[in-house]
């Protein structure tokens, strides 16, 4: 069979002809004799039955395995634009229930499943163009989506599906990776701050700060995030006002701002800058549980200490209170808070405990 397949489809690449072949010397001289390659017996019409019939219009072929309708092929000379058809041939397998239908005029061949879910054209799995694809694979897409056997067994259906889910992950991924993109860029994560300092440092030889890597961000942020559409409206800018940050705000909102004081069990506490709200609260939490406090030194992240009783392990450390530890400060504003309320959360106390004041 594969064999076959390879030399016929070698043939027809090199035959000049093909290109001038109207609809019924299509059917015969490409479809027929493919489908015969397939171990399909062309001869006999309960098994490929031509121009079957649907309601009062007709399909060009229906592949038979007993009195079952399994697959069906539309049929149209070279050159003719195929799009066009694929809506009435998926209406009639999706109304017939045929699982399988194919759309071609001998050199191309689009391939359908016509129960999935979306447009036509998204039920579209697969296409084969003999005359751009070697050979050896079109011979093996052939045989993995029309050969008789695995029509009759299922395997034919179960490889379709195989890809269109692949395709269906991949669609997803595509949609989702910009929206990926736009939050580390909008709310940048540790990660992304320190891939950035280490690269400044190798150009450079000098370390920077957190608080200039957001800013730099912030300010070029308008070219660095994908947009899939136009602004629609213009708004007028307004005087910032301040905003009372909390756990019920979307968490990772406080990138590009700046705090000016924090709320503690109802205590207010000026400060300048993100780092002293970490500073701050945890030597209020040291001074409160100052016998059960060094349960902070196994809070960590994915890369660096938050805390240690040795200041070289880390990068930007500011000693908490009176007690021999250490805090790292050289983080992100949005990863500030997201400590903050990892450390009140070893004590027992509620996100709800802490409000931010920033503008």
């Amino acid at each position: 069979m594969r064999s076959q397949l390879i030399s016929f489809i070698g043939s027809l690449k090199a035959d000049r002809r093909v290109m001038s072949f109207n609809e019924a010397e299509t059917k015969q001289e490409i479809i027929v004799r493919i489908l015969s390659f397939l171990d399909w017996d062309i001869f006999n019409t309960d098994e490929v039955k031509p121009e079957y019939s649907v309601g009062e219009e007709r399909v060009d072929y229906s592949l038979r395995i007993g009195d079952a309708n399994k697959v069906f092929i539309e049929a149209k000379k070279i050159g003719e634009e195929l799009e066009k058809h694929q809506e009435q041939l998926l209406s009639y397998s999706y109304k017939q229930g045929v699982r399988f239908s194919i759309l071609t005029n001998g050199v191309t061949w689009w391939f359908y499943l016509p129960w999935q879910e979306g447009s036509w054209e998204q039920r579209k799995f697969y296409t084969i163009d003999i005359l751009q694809q070697e050979s050896e694979d079109i011979a093996s897409k052939f045989i993995d989506f029309l050969s008789k056997g695995n029509i009759g067994s299922g395997k034919a259906v179960q490889n379709a599906e195989e890809i269109y889910k692949g395709q269906q992950r991949l669609n997803i991924l595509k949609d989702t990776l910009p929206k990926a993109w736009n939050k580390i860029i909008e709310e940048p994560d540790e990660l992304l701050i320190d891939l950035i300092n280490e690269t400044t440092e190798r150009f450079c030889g000098y370390k920077t700060d957190t608080e200039m890597i957001e800013q730099f961000l912030s300010r070029h942020k308008n070219h660095l995030i994908i947009s899939a559409t136009l602004p629609t409206k213009i708004t007028r800018r307004t005087r910032p006002s301040v905003t009372h940050l909390t756990p019920g705000s979307i968490l990772g909102g406080y990138s590009g701002k700046s705090i000016s004081s924090f709320y503690f069990k109802g205590s207010q506490y000026q400060v300048r800058f993100w780092k002293d709200l970490l500073a701050k609260l945890c030597e209020i939490l040291s001074t409160t549980h100052r016998t059960e406090f060094d349960k902070v030194l196994g809070l960590r992240g994915r890369k660096r200490l938050y805390f240690s009783r040795n200041k070289d392990e880390l990068w930007d450390p500011r000693k908490i209170g009176n007690t021999n530890m250490f805090v790292e400060t050289n983080l992100s504003a949005n990863s500030i808070v997201k400590l903050c309320f990892s450390v009140m959360a070893l004590f027992g106390y509620s996100t709800k405990d802490l409000r931010i004041e920033a503008h």
